[in-house]
């Protein structure tokens, strides 16, 4: 099974209704592993972070699972993480030099398909020393992910849900993920026959999957963006899409009222913006902007 950007382009309704869906942390229970045990623990090593591991951690955690930057892009993360360690007084008082990221950060502004084949491309061009460094640490990310996270199954009532909501929508995966492991996770699970289209990092960001997959082919309020960070609404209030969020840690909960209310209202036209902003409002307030410790 091959997608690229087209795939999106060319995306025709078969159905009345349309439905995105985050991957990680929404349909699987795979962020924590991935960023404790691969992303954060390579980090460190790929970036000598050890004299300040325990700094390292908690900002990598943050960033990644608790705060509103929740499920942003692998190369935004690694900024984020390194902008908040430059600002601690511990990091600093231990002496370990935070780089600043000016190539990746040069890079990221103009790129849109944030991946390790699109950094591939801008290497070659200009063959920049750290663009390598940041490279040889994403493949590590990814050959740590495909050893270590496996056998990682999707939240209770996801497949329900995605039988129930196959009736009536055209439903495709909207991902930062590589494809690699989105096509590999929803595969080895059987739930890849439920989607239209599997979209990872290397088909451009979730706005543009959201833009691509339904400017102009579905009515207002017909539209809908399942996600579990920020970045998801975000992308669906760019793209006029009303928004069902997977508040973390109540996964369960949430799939649950998902299967047995919202997807009944959401055909009834009744899920709207004023209902869905009750849900926005309780997601939004378990992730916070700033880290606890910089106000001890």
């Amino acid at each position: 099974m091959k997608f690229d950007r087209d795939s999106l382009i060319n995306l025709q309704p078969q159905h009345e209704f349309f439905v995105g869906i985050d991957s990680d942390g929404c349909v699987f229970d795979s962020m924590e592993p991935k960023h404790k045990e691969c992303f954060c623990p390579v980090t460190i090593e790929k970036w000598n972070l050890a004299p300040i591991s325990k700094y390292a951690r908690e900002a990598w955690e943050f960033v990644n699972l608790y705060s509103q930057d929740r499920g942003c892009n692998r190369f935004f993360a690694l900024q984020k993480t390194f902008d908040l360690l430059r600002q601690r007084k511990a990091v600093a008082r231990r002496g370990v030099s935070i780089p600043e990221l000016s190539a990746l950060k040069d890079w990221t502004s103009r790129e849109t398909k944030l991946g390790n084949p699109a950094l591939k491309a801008e290497i070659e061009k200009s063959n920049n020393e750290e663009l390598w460094r940041i490279l040889d640490w994403s493949l590590a990310i990814n050959e740590s992910v495909a050893r270590l996270v496996k056998g990682v199954k999707p939240f209770p009532l996801v497949e329900e849900s995605l039988q129930k909501l196959q009736r009536h929508a055209d439903i495709i995966v909207v991902s930062g993920t590589p494809a690699e492991a989105l096509l590999r996770e929803w595969d080895e699970n059987n739930i890849d026959q439920y989607v239209a289209i599997i979209a990872g990092q290397e088909m451009g960001s979730k706005k543009e999957h959201l833009q691509f997959t339904t400017k102009g082919k579905y009515e207002t309020g017909k539209a809908l963006m399942i996600g579990d960070a920020p970045g998801d609404l975000k992308a669906a209030m760019a793209n006029n899409l009303v928004f069902y969020p997977i508040i973390p840690g109540q996964e369960e909960a949430s799939w649950e009222k998902f299967y047995n209310e919202i997807i009944d209202l959401f055909f009834a036209g009744k899920y709207t913006t004023n209902l869905a902003s009750k849900f926005i409002k309780e997601f939004n307030s378990n992730l916070p902007d700033k880290p606890k410790w910089e106000s001890r």
